[in-house]
C-alpha cells in the first residue's frame, strides 16, 4: 500500500462531513465565564469565548484541542481537561477567507492561485499522520491537504523565521493555507500533544461571528457553510 493510501486510510476514520447549522447573530458580548486555563498568555474575545464553549459544552469530547485564532495569528492547544499547554505564533494562509476551493489538495501546489491561499475556518476532527514527503504532521482536513505542520527548511526559512517573530498578525498570512509553527513549539507541544491520538481543532472564522462554530452536532468534519 502506498503512503497516500494509508493516509487516505486513517483519514477516512475522520468520519462524515456535518455541515454547520446558521449561526447566531453577533453580539458584541462574548457571555460565557472563561472556563479553561490559559496560564497567563494573552488571547483575543474570540479565543476565550470558544475555549469556554468547548468545556462548557464539553465539545471536544474528551480530547485535547486546538484554538487557531487566524485573525491574530496565534496557536493554542490545550489538554482534554481545558490546560493550557503551549501557545505561539503561527503561519496561515495567505488569503483572507473561510472557506477552501473544493478540491485544492488534489492540485499542483504551483497551479494555487494567491487568492486561493486560504485557511478554512471549522471544527475539526484532526489526527496525526504523515505527508507525501513523509514528513510528520497534524492532520486537520486531508481532503483539502490542511495540515498543522513545523516551519520547514528552504530558501524561505529565514524569511518565514522573521514573520513569526512579528508583532503585526498581517505579517504571518503567507502559506497556502496550512497551520505553520516554529520547529521548537511542534517539538514540545504539538507533537506530543496532538500526535498519538485523535484532537479537535476550532479555527476560528474572520468573515463570520465565532458563534457559528458552535451550531453543528458533530465534530467530525464541521466546515462554514457560505452566507
Amino acid at each position: 500500500m502506498s503512503l497516500r493510501s494509508k493516509s487516505l486510510c486513517a483519514a477516512a476514520t475522520l468520519g462524515a462531513l456535518f455541515l454547520l447549522s446558521t449561526p447566531a447573530a453577533a453580539t458584541q458580548e462574548l457571555p460565557l465565564p472563561l472556563s479553561a486555563d490559559f496560564a497567563g498568555e494573552a488571547a483575543s474575545a474570540e479565543a476565550r469565548y470558544t475555549a469556554a464553549q468547548v468545556m462548557a459544552l464539553a465539545d471536544n469530547k474528551g480530547l485535547p484541542f486546538v484554538i487557531v485564532d487566524k485573525k491574530e495569528a496565534r496557536i493554542f492547544v490545550f489538554e482534554a481537561s481545558g490546560r493550557l499547554r503551549g501557545a505561539s505564533a503561527a503561519l496561515l494562509g495567505l488569503a483572507s477567507g473561510d472557506w477552501s476551493v473544493p478540491g485544492i489538495g488534489q492540485r499542483p501546489v504551483t497551479s494555487i492561485l494567491p487568492a486561493e491561499r486560504t485557511t478554512p475556518a471549522g471544527r475539526f476532527l484532526s489526527q496525526a499522520g504523515r505527508n507525501l514527503q513523509g514528513e510528520e504532521v497534524i492532520w486537520i482536513n486531508y481532503s483539502e491537504g490542511l495540515a498543522i505542520h513545523r516551519l520547514r527548511p528552504g530558501s524561505s526559512e529565514e524569511q518565514r523565521r522573521e514573520r513569526l517573530a512579528s508583532s503585526n498578525p498581517s505579517d504571518n498570512r503567507i502559506s497556502l493555507g496550512c497551520v505553520v509553527v516554529p520547529v521548537a513549539f511542534y517539538a514540545s507541544v504539538v507533537s506530543p500533544m496532538l500526535g498519538k491520538n485523535y484532537s479537535v481543532v476550532y479555527v476560528l472564522p474572520e468573515t463570520r461571528p465565532v458563534q457559528a462554530l458552535f451550531g453543528g452536532e458533530s465534530i467530525g468534519l464541521s466546515l462554514l457553510t457560505r452566507p
